[in-house]
């Protein structure tokens, strides 16, 4: 009886999809960096460029605000939900309540651990595994030409306890730097991906002793926004970020481009962003009943010194 009225209620929500506009339910997470602020961009602008009516909610990084926002869709009939999750448990309930109301959610940027893949239709967004995997290779080749060798002691400015992207881009990062035994995290701590958070992080790890013992210090953060914070924090206790160590961080904002330039910074990662196109194109499909994958993975590369420069007005026109 649940599987027929679920049933029932989906072909209800297409219906009413193809016989006016399209009503998308957006779950943003916050906007604590200036990604963050990209993604929302590219979110609503490409709803207004395809007419799609759009609900917005920014749940400023509580999973309770996002939760309360999924279920205010639900009782609004919309069409589909979208959700980037601001951690990865405690979904399954609400999850299913959009899945019982025939309505379909696709995760964007960030994933759930669920035991029921069928609670959401579809993750669009970045390998952040593979992000972490990319970090960890930049600094090996890097330091194996300033040194002959992969040592060094790396100073971790992690992501929200709890979020997809830093336990991925941890995980991606370690699985690489494994293999050196001489390259080790001897600092690790959660900047919350914020540029005030990852200041302060900052200041607790120049006054510790694994810093001062360090030989070569690497600074390694899960995003862009957390690095620029600690930048400002080395700057202002007297330190070279440039010189005195070497800085990866991920997201490729424009503002990372620009440190990179003024040799503040070593590289950064790229995570696209602007996923707009792709998930509205997704959205479409689902509406129009087509077969929609799984998984849909954003092509993403590595800038560093030798090209961040010359690339700088492309990515400011970017975001």
């Amino acid at each position: 009886m649940r599987k027929a009225l679920a049933l029932l209620a989906a072909l209800a929500v297409s219906l009413g999809a193809m016989a006016g506009e399209i009503t998308v339910g957006f779950a943003q997470l916050g906007a604590e960096s200036m990604w963050r602020t990209a993604n929302t961009d590219s979110i609503k602008g490409e709803a207004a460029k395809r007419g799609i009516k759009l609900i917005f909610s920014d749940a400023q990084q509580k999973q309770e605000n996002q939760i309360k926002a999924i279920q205010s869709f639900i009782a609004q009939g919309v069409d589909v939900i979208g959700l980037p999750p601001v951690v990865n448990s405690g979904w399954e309930p609400v999850l299913r309540e959009a899945q019982e109301a025939g309505i379909p959610v696709i995760l964007a940027d960030r994933t759930v651990d669920t035991s029921d893949d069928s609670l959401y239709v579809s993750f669009i967004g970045s390998n952040f595994i593979e992000e972490g995997r990319s970090a960890g290779k930049w600094l090996v080749r890097e330091l194996k030409a300033k040194y002959g060798e992969a040592r060094g002691e790396v100073f971790e400015l992690v992501g929200t306890v709890g979020a997809a992207p830093a336990i991925d881009r941890k995980k991606g990062f370690e699985e690489v730097i494994a293999q050196y035994p001489g390259l080790n995290i001897v600092k690790s701590q959660s900047g919350d991906f914020t540029r005030a958070k990852g200041k302060e992080v900052m200041e607790a790890f120049i006054k510790s002793p694994e810093w001062e013992k360090a030989k070569t210090k690497i600074i390694y953060g899960h995003n862009d926004d957390m690095v620029l914070g600690a930048i400002q924090a080395l700057e202002e206790a007297g330190v070279n970020p440039g010189q005195e160590c070497l800085i990866i961080g991920v997201d490729a904002i424009a503002d990372a481009f620009e440190a990179i330039a003024q040799g503040k910074m070593h590289c950064t990662v790229e995570c696209n962003p602007l996923i707009g196109p792709q998930f509205y194109d997704m959205v479409e499909g689902i509406v129009a009943g087509k077969e929609i994958p799984k998984v849909v993975y954003s092509n993403e590369g590595t800038y560093d010194y030798y090209c961040a420069a010359a690339l700088l007005p492309w990515r400011r026109s970017l975001y």
